[in-house]
């Protein structure tokens, strides 16, 4: 599926985005670091024929301006917030968060809990997940420091959002509330050999984690799925989403 992106003009930057469907709740697709719109092609059709979706590029990533200022959890929020407010998109919001968006979604739902209805954290960072780097080989390292150094020649990557990863996961600590919402964790159950068996241990223990965010929790393994299980094996992201959706509607209806 293509997806038409069109261009609002934010205080931030033009960025791209997509509104697709009609009906309620609302919701919006916050793409992991650096990913495109395109990664949600697989669910979009489906999940837009009953709710109003909204997809976006974040600055920096495709035909969205570069960003001009240190791409922060706070910064994006807020801009993501400015973005949805000139689309006439209202809360409250079901937001889907991958890999670093849920970082972002965790977040929101801190800053803003009566605008969030219910989360899917899919294949999402948890705000533990800093810390796995200690277990990772010297090979994975040193291919992160030459990645970093290679950043630095390009002027806008020094905003890049990766970088300041440590900062949003601070920003989310210092907010200790969580609002009683319906929270979905898929988690790829696929094995990834480039991952240490250690940093594989933690990190499931840190995505059940994820779980203790609210009393109306769910986790799904995506079975044949790594870290993209919206492109591997869209139906059960799509039913994860739909079962998020009929929740925060039985919710409200009652």
């Amino acid at each position: 599926m293509k997806i038409e992106k069109y261009k609002m003009e934010t205080s931030k930057g033009k960025l791209q985005y997509n509104i697709s469907g009609k009906g309620k709740p609302n919701i919006v697709l916050i793409n992991g670091g650096s990913g495109p719109i395109e990664g949600w092609m697989k669910i979009l059709p489906e999940i837009s024929e009953s709710s109003s979706v909204f997809s976006y590029n974040r600055l920096g990533v495709t035909g969205s301006d570069k960003p001009k200022e240190p791409q922060d959890g706070i910064t994006i929020v807020e801009t993501l917030r400015e973005a949805l407010t000139i689309a006439g998109f209202e809360p409250p919001f079901l937001l889907v968060g991958h890999s670093l968006g849920g970082l972002y979604a965790n977040l929101y739902a801190r800053l803003y809990p009566n605008e969030a209805a219910g989360i899917v954290f899919l294949e999402s960072s948890h705000p533990k997940d800093t810390s796995l780097n200690e277990y990772q080989g010297n090979t994975v390292k040193t291919i992160n420091k030459i990645f970093t150094m290679l950043d630095s020649l390009f002027p806008h990557k020094q905003f890049n959002e990766v970088k300041f990863v440590k900062k949003t996961v601070n920003q989310i600590h210092e907010i200790d509330t969580f609002p009683e919402i319906p929270v979905f964790v898929i988690t790829g159950g696929k094995e990834n050999r480039m991952m240490p068996e250690e940093v594989r241990k933690k990190r499931l223990e840190h995505q059940l984690e994820l779980l203790s965010l609210s009393k109306n929790s769910k986790h799904i393994i995506a079975e044949k799925s790594g870290h993209f299980p919206q492109l591997s094996e869209p139906t059960v992201v799509i039913g994860a989403i739909k079962d998020c959706v009929e929740q925060i509607c039985t919710a409200n209806y009652n």
